[in-house]
């Protein structure tokens, strides 16, 4: 192992009381700062640690820590500000599988979580080098390391030797230990955003005697928004700004600020964070914008360093409207209301926006954070924000880019169980993509991949700011309806025709109504109204007779909502009838949503205030209400389906993969398209089942080979194969119905004169039975990992782009969903009377492919098409692989960004 191999990247984490540490690997010039950690602990703490309390212990332990690298072990440490305040490092004996590990944690720093986190690391580390068991001993009163080792989430068993435990641990990666990290993690970064969003004091830095200047407008805000605790200005040319008391400076403030909030041009940025660090500053706000590259890395530095979450640079500002802080550091226009809706967005006009909508609504905001560029908050932090901030109901996102999706996908999942997860999908066109990249210097992510995320995540996804609105007025008044199925009631026929094709297009069901339930409608309507779905109640539909009618349409089981279309008319104003207080008097929230259509409506979407005190959404298109609707039929869809599971695969063998990979990169450093043979026995490492092949160099092997494979038919396929070579089709690389050796030499030697110096050999097959051609495929992307794709094969598929896309790994349910997404899945059912396809051998290949993939860092992409599927068994019948030099990265790892 050489020594890049040996080090870990250095990385920041949060302990559980928000501290910020660096972890990183122990290098030979850490040996004084290892000595004095074990030199300072207590007699008792160093017996515990080495079973005697012997200050020798102390030079041999950093000796050991700070030894020239070697196989088989490796020491990670924990430092504040540069102090050493713990080590974790292990050593494998004669097993490599196995390790002895140990953990020591500086006195006084106990029961915040250093060990535990060094340890998370250690084990993230172990797994990438090929460990699977941790042992430890410890003495068996030593309770403090054995609850830590209990309490990590894995599997740990313990054997007593007189005075002695061992303990052993598997350091397998299930959803038990994944979870454990997670509410770690959750923990420790609430309690540090509690400084940028619960501060107890606050200062501006840059607000100046200029109307209109940035810092000024934040001042003004944070002031007259009735801020209920203490906040300064630091300007050093004046003692007070809008009746704010003003320093020269951080350090002369006459206590130490939680957060800071920078808006200074952006070369004074670096420096101020500095000051701000070096006083105690827990928190910065940089609403500042146009930092270079080295302001950039100076600005995380500092916050590094002294340990100070950011939000920012580039932003509007944050905001917390609970009574007891009233924080309002914003540059927007007015106040935001106070409300329950949590909202991060990265553009800052987005956010005004959505601040302006959800105040008209009346829904209002819990807390708001505008996170700019992004170089440290962000949306999962602020989910977790919100999650249990005992205010936020619903939670809405604009992010343009995506700093680790896996570990935001577990946390949405976990969080939109509790609250609707609503956001924009933002840079789902080439331009939009580079405008996201221009305007928040992050580059958005692939349209496809993006929205998996948010399906498998269950967050409702809008395509505009206007959508989410929109969808967040229903979700905010109304229950979620059982199912899709939707009655329309209209005063007006027309109306009620537009609101029918909405819900259409939307994906919504109108049912036909019972007998039963038309007659009752029909003693309550007017005479002439037309009871189907829709129903036409008329232009002399009353006031209480439309409420009747919604009655009756409630305690009617087949539907799950209704929706009104309703237009003013003469007659209810000659009759002094008010349509609308036929929804507002009475219940604002009953067993079923109701939503309102009012086409002559100004806005775009309103909440009428009911008398109960609760609200009815009303809406100026029926294509909003329907899409509003139809995320509301989806979200219930999500909710009422239990977790999915990852099925155990038999027939894998891993071990002989990574050797397969390891094999072939060693051979090709760069990486490439793996030739038949090594792509062959990859997919036979996960039971990946393949159409019978043999490889040939000559026209006498191409003989042999065709010879043995011709199946009833006597007929072959041969296909030229030459490195770099992709798209056979498209080079006219494929013969088929070969008979006889005749043609089998005839087609070895077309291939051999149109690709002289290219081809290397070619491929044998037996040509495949009758059956539906598919595709599956996965390409590795660098940020949201691996992306299975599923759905039409065969020449055309690139054409028709029939696909559906999931994030590895698949759960039962993701594979569900894959196999019945596209628009061929008909096709796999028995369409017109014919056989329904091997449905259980998809579920297989695609749950293998997402195996591999996940197993295999190095795998970039891979290619099944096509896939025959027939009503017997799934079979690939050409596959492409392709390698590339990549270390695993763990997404569930705790860091910072």
């Amino acid at each position: 192992m050489t020594d890049d191999e040996h080090s870990r990247p250095t990385v920041h984490a949060l302990l559980q009381d928000g501290t910020t540490v660096c972890i990183r690997s122990v290098k030979p010039g850490d040996h004084e700062s290892l000595r004095g950690l074990y030199e300072e602990m207590s007699p008792e703490n160093l017996r515990l640690r080495f079973f005697a309390a012997s200050r020798r212990s102390a030079d041999m332990a950093a000796d050991r820590a700070c030894a020239p690298p070697r196989p088989g072990y490796r020491a990670l440490l924990a430092e504040i500000q540069g102090q050493v305040i713990g080590l974790a490092e292990y050593e494998t004996g004669h097993d490599a599988d196995t390790a002895e590990m140990s953990i020591a944690v500086a006195d006084g720093l106990h029961h915040r979580g250093v060990g535990t986190l060094l340890v998370e690391h250690l084990v993230s580390a172990a797994r990438a080098d090929g460990i699977t068991t941790f042992t430890a001993d410890a003495l068996s009163e030593n309770h403090e390391v054995l609850r830590l080792f209990a309490d990590l989430g894995l599997r740990t068993a313990r054997h007593f030797e007189g005075p002695e435990v061992r303990c052993t641990i598997a350091l397998d990666e299930d959803d038990t230990y994944l979870s454990a990290v997670e509410e770690r993690g959750r923990a420790a970064d609430i309690a540090s955003l509690a400084p940028l969003l619960r501060p107890d004091v606050v200062a501006v830095v840059g607000a100046g005697r200029r109307a209109g200047s940035v810092g000024r407008a934040l001042l003004h805000h944070l002031h007259a928004g009735g801020f209920t605790r203490r906040h300064f200005a630091v300007n050093a040319g004046v003692r007070s700004i809008l009746g704010v008391p003003s320093y020269p400076s951080i350090s002369t403030l006459p206590m130490v600020p939680d957060l800071a909030v920078l808006a200074i041009p952006a070369a004074g940025v670096p420096a101020t964070a500095e000051e701000c660090g070096k006083a105690g500053v827990r928190a910065l706000l940089v609403v500042s914008a146009g930092l270079d590259s080295d302001q950039a890395e100076a600005l995380m530095a500092a916050c590094r360093t002294y340990g100070m979450r950011l939000v920012g640079p580039n932003c509007l500002g944050i905001s917390n409207t609970d009574p007891r802080i009233r924080l309002d550091a914003t540059f927007a226009a007015d106040h935001p209301r106070p409300g329950t809706a949590g909202v991060a967005v990265q553009s800052g006009g987005v956010g005004i926006a959505l601040l302006d909508g959800l105040s008209r609504l009346g829904i209002g905001v819990s807390s708001f954070a505008s996170l700019g560029d992004k170089y440290d908050v962000s949306g999962n932090d602020m989910l977790q924000w919100w999650e249990s901030d005992g205010r936020t109901d619903l939670a809405l996102l604009h992010l343009e880019s995506f700093g680790n999706p896996r570990a935001f996908s577990r946390t949405a999942r976990r969080v939109t169980r509790r609250m609707p997860v609503l956001t924009v999908d933002a840079g789902r066109t080439e331009a939009g993509r580079r405008a996201a990249a221009s305007h928040t210097a992050a580059a958005a992510t692939p349209t496809m991949t993006r929205q998996a995320l948010f399906t498998q995540a269950g967050i409702t996804a809008t395509r505009s700011v206007g959508e989410l609105l929109e969808t967040a007025a229903l979700l905010h008044s109304q229950p979620l309806p059982a199912g899709t199925r939707v009655a329309i009631v209209t005063n007006a026929g027309g109306a009620g025709v537009l609101a029918a094709d909405a819900c259409t297009e939307a994906g919504l069901s109108l049912p036909p109504l019972t007998p039963a339930l038309i007659d009752d409608l029909l003693a309550v309507l007017p005479e002439g109204a037309a009871v189907g779905n829709p129903i036409d109640a008329t232009a002399a539909v009353t006031e209480d007779q439309l409420r009747d009618c919604v009655d009756r349409l409630h305690r009617f089981s087949d539907i799950d909502a209704v929706l009104l279309a309703l237009v003013p008319t003469a007659v209810a104003v000659a009759t002094g009838d008010d349509l609308v207080r036929a929804l507002t008097d009475g219940p604002g929230r009953g067993p079923r949503p109701v939503a309102a259509v009012r086409l002559e409506q100004d806005l775009p979407v309103t909440l009428l205030p009911a008398t109960d005190g609760g609200t009815i959404p009303s809406y100026a298109e029926p294509a909003a209400a329907a899409r509003a609707l139809a995320c509301a039929a989806r979200r219930a869809a999500w909710l009422s389906r239990p977790p999915g599971t990852i099925p155990e695969l038999a027939e894998v063998d891993a071990a002989r993969a990574h050797s397969v990979a390891e094999t072939y990169l060693a051979a090709h450093p760069d990486g490439g398209w793996l030739d038949p043979r090594t792509c062959a026995e990859l997919l036979a490492c996960y039971g990946i089942p393949q159409l019978p092949w043999a490889w040939a160099e000559t026209e006498n092997e191409a003989v042999i080979a065709a010879e043995r494979l011709r199946g009833p038919d006597g007929r072959v396929v041969m296909k030229a194969y030459w490195p770099g070579l992709v798209h056979k089709s498209e080079q006219h690389a494929v013969h088929l119905d070969l008979e006889g050796d005749a043609q089998v030499r005839a087609a070895f030697r077309d291939f051999e004169t149109r690709f002289a110096g290219l081809m290397t050999g070619v491929v044998v097959q037996p040509l495949a039975v009758r059956g539906t051609e598919l595709f599956a495929g996965v390409v590795q992307d660098e940020v949201f990992g691996p992306l299975v794709l599923f759905g039409l094969g065969g020449t055309a598929t690139e054409v028709l782009a029939d696909h559906a896309a999931r994030l590895a790994p698949l759960t039962d349910h993701d594979v569900h969903d894959l196999i019945t997404a596209p628009r061929c899945a008909p096709l796999l059912f028995g369409a017109h009377g014919s056989r329904p396809a091997d449905l259980e051998g998809l579920e297989q290949l695609l749950l293998r492919l997402s195996r591999m993939a996940g197993d295999l860092p190095q795998l970039a992409e891979a290619d099944f098409n096509p896939v025959l599927a027939t009503p017997d068994t799934v079979t690939v019948l050409d596959a492409r692989v392709r390698l590339l030099p990549r270390r695993a990265q763990d997404p569930y790892l705790r860091r910072l960004r």
